[in-house]
This record gives structure tokens, C-alpha cells and sequence, in this order.
């Protein structure tokens, strides 16, 4: 593992921006909600971004807090940590009322999103009707349909999709699935948290 020192001789201005605007942009934020977040200046920022300089240890950790990761997964520091495998049969597993849910994505520090394979009997259903929202602020949920019929009610409104269909919704409100077919339907889910703004 490289020390804080190497780091600040070996990584490049430009290879810094570039992941930096990737992660604002991924977390929907601009310089200034940037700024705001980690106390430097937006224009320090869009320096940075476009590898017009390069930030002191100080200033990159203060832009780490502010995507919420540390100094060292922003400069990926942590060598063993690039690559994160989750194997079949070792993931978590939960079952209730004919929806059985399976996390695929392990779980990691500073992690955005989250993938999760469902499946619904037939009648069964995520959850109930009026469920308050499930997920934080912001949260985004795309759902792909693999096998069978899914329908979605979100905030009040019905949604019909069939296999191959996919849909993405604002995952804060009440929503629940629902398989109302005759067979199986088996969907993945991706939920972004906190990532929309308002």
C-alpha cells in the first residue's frame, strides 16, 4: 500500500480531476454543491477538474469528505481494494411472503448504489400498499424485468412491464412490485442513494 507521502509525488493532477468530476457528476452535484459540501472554493475545483493544478493533501481530503469517501479511495490508495467479487451462494439471501431478495453487490465504503436480484411469486409483492418511503432522499431505483410480468405502484400510480421491460423511479416515494401474473417473475434492482436532486 502506497503511503500519503508517495501519493502526493506520484499521482497526477489530470488522473485526480478526472475521477473527481466522475464521482460529482455520478452524485449529481455541481462545483458549488461541491464546495458547499467540502469547504473548497468552486473555482479551486473546476481547477482541479481540469488538471490546471494540483491540490495539497489538505485540500484532497477535505474534497474526499465532500463525495463522501476518504483521502485514500479518492486517490485509491488501497491497492487490494479495486476489484470486489461477490460469489454465488455466499451473498446474503432474504425471503418473506413469496419475495425472495439476493444482494449482489458486497458491501463497500463510500458505495452508491446497490444491485439485488427479486423474485415474486405469483400474488406476491414487495411490500404493502401506503409503505412510506423506503429509501433516503434522492434515492433513484431502476428495476429490469428477467422473467414474467411486474407491475409497480409508485406514489399511487400503476405501471405494467413485462420481461425484457425496464423502469427507473424516484425510490424515495411509497412504492411497492407486485407479480399479479401467472408465473414467476424474477427483476433485478438498482437503487442509487441519495443521488436526484431536488
Amino acid at each position: 500500500m502506497k503511503t500519503l507521502q508517495e501519493a502526493s509525488q506520484t499521482v497526477e493532477a489530470p488522473v485526480v480531476g478526472l475521477r473527481m468530476r466522475a464521482l460529482r457528476e455520478a452524485m449529481g452535484l455541481s462545483l458549488r454543491d461541491l464546495g458547499e459540501r467540502s469547504g473548497v472554493s468552486a473555482p479551486m475545483l473546476s481547477q482541479v477538474e481540469r488538471g490546471e493544478t494540483s491540490p495539497t493533501l489538505a485540500v484532497a481530503a477535505k474534497i474526499a469528505a465532500g463525495l463522501e469517501l476518504t483521502l485514500s479511495q479518492l486517490l485509491r490508495l488501497d491497492e487490494g481494494e479495486h476489484v470486489a467479487i461477490s460469489r454465488a451462494g455466499e451473498r446474503r439471501e432474504l425471503e418473506r411472503g413469496g419475495h425472495r431478495f439476493e444482494e449482489l453487490t458486497p458491501p463497500l465504503p463510500g458505495q452508491r448504489a446497490d444491485v439485488s436480484l427479486h423474485t415474486l411469486e405469483v400474488g406476491a409483492t414487495t411490500g404493502g400498499r401506503g409503505d412510506p418511503p423506503m429509501h433516503e432522499p434522492g434515492s433513484r431505483e431502476t428495476a429490469v424485468v428477467l422473467a414474467g410480468r411486474l407491475v409497480l405502484v409508485v406514489d399511487g400510480a400503476r405501471h405494467e412491464l413485462s420481461e425484457g421491460d425496464s423502469v427507473t423511479f424516484d425510490a424515495d416515494l411509497p412504492h411497492h412490485l407486485e407479480n399479479e401474473g401467472e408465473e414467476r417473475t424474477r427483476f433485478l434492482a438498482v437503487i442509487t442513494a441519495g443521488l436526484r436532486r431536488s
